[in-house]
């Protein structure tokens, strides 16, 4: 599935993350590797200095240009076998990436939530943030470390948290997730989440009679039970379904209020190196755009996610 692989760099060592996780994708995928770097257009406050300086300009592109090369010398060093191309383009970031996208299609996205650099910058709630709102493409975000880059060492992933919420929307992840899964022979780990049911039944000070705090409560653990019954009795069919693909499937149901909080609990006890979800949907968990679960996952999560707005 992942023959073309995108990494947005900035010129930064943070940025370099994503060509870190990136890399050991392509070497196990056989992949290529599209190296890009966006110019954007001069912020207003630089105007007067360009006006005095017209080689400024000129100057910053050509260190860019460079920049690529060199990086794409060093992937080639490190994964001999690899295709390696590099993209330099003017415009917006966003949008420039965004019509690369659209031209070259490339079957995955690797970039970090954020980076710092003199040549641009990319952070959670601004590329990011409008790329995974409209890219069709698979998003993998990785959160930049502090140690140096090293693209001989391989970043696998052993344990793949997939949440699920019982709608189509939410199962268009279930491809790209697994097919990164593969590559390392990893674990498939499915998560529903769901919240407890007193919270939405019982308000605060209904139970004042001993009989009627009985009935409720009988109420609200048999229909508890079956919500927790339903959610297992679906994953449980999604894991055989996959189980016949030779995979190893497990399953977990969690008990929260909060979605994100279930998903990154799921993820922390299941020992995740990856997070795949999709941005959102129509009900339920499927209701996912950052600024909600998804940003919950995100800002919570210390191990790359993989994110794709699904189609319909």
């Amino acid at each position: 599935m992942y023959r073309s692989i995108l990494v947005p760099l900035d010129g930064s060592a943070f940025g370099e993350h994503a060509l870190l996780q990136a890399s050991s994708i392509a070497r196990r995928a056989e992949a290529r590797l599209d190296l890009m770097h966006v110019h954007p257009p001069l912020e207003p406050a630089y105007t007067e200095f360009v006006l005095i300086d017209t080689d400024w300009e000129k100057r910053v592109r050509d260190q860019e240009r460079q920049y690529l090369e060199e990086t794409a010398l060093r992937v080639r060093e490190a994964i001999p076998s690899t295709v390696v191309s590099t993209v330099h383009k003017d415009g917006f970031v966003a949008n420039a990436i965004r019509e690369h996208v659209a031209l070259a299609a490339p079957d995955l996205v690797v970039l970090t939530t954020h980076a710092r650099g003199a040549m641009g910058r990319f952070w959670l709630g601004s590329v990011a943030d409008e790329l995974v709102r409209t890219l069709a493409v698979p998003i993998l975000l990785v959160r930049p470390a502090q140690e140096p880059v090293d693209l001989k060492r391989e970043q696998p992933f052993k344990n793949v948290v997939i949440p699920l919420d019982g709608s189509a929307l939410a199962e268009q992840m279930i491809e790209p997730a697994i097919a990164l899964g593969k590559l390392y022979a990893a674990k498939i780990h499915l998560v529903r989440v769901v919240k407890p049911v007193m919270s939405s039944i019982v308000p605060m000070g209904m139970a004042t009679m001993n009989d009627l705090a009985g009935h409720i409560t009988g109420s609200i653990e048999k229909a508890q039970k079956q919500v927790l019954a339903d959610a297992e009795s679906y994953l449980n069919k999604m894991a055989a379904n996959l189980r016949a693909g030779n995979l190893h499937v497990t399953t977990t149901v969690e008990l929260e209020v909060q979605p994100g909080v279930g998903i990154l609990n799921a993820a922390k006890v299941r020992g995740a190196d990856l997070i795949a979800l999709a941005t959102h949907g129509r009900r339920g968990l499927s209701r996912m755009f950052l600024g909600s679960v998804a940003d919950k996952v995100l800002r919570g999560a210390a191990v790359p996610v993989l994110l794709q707005k699904p189609k319909g």
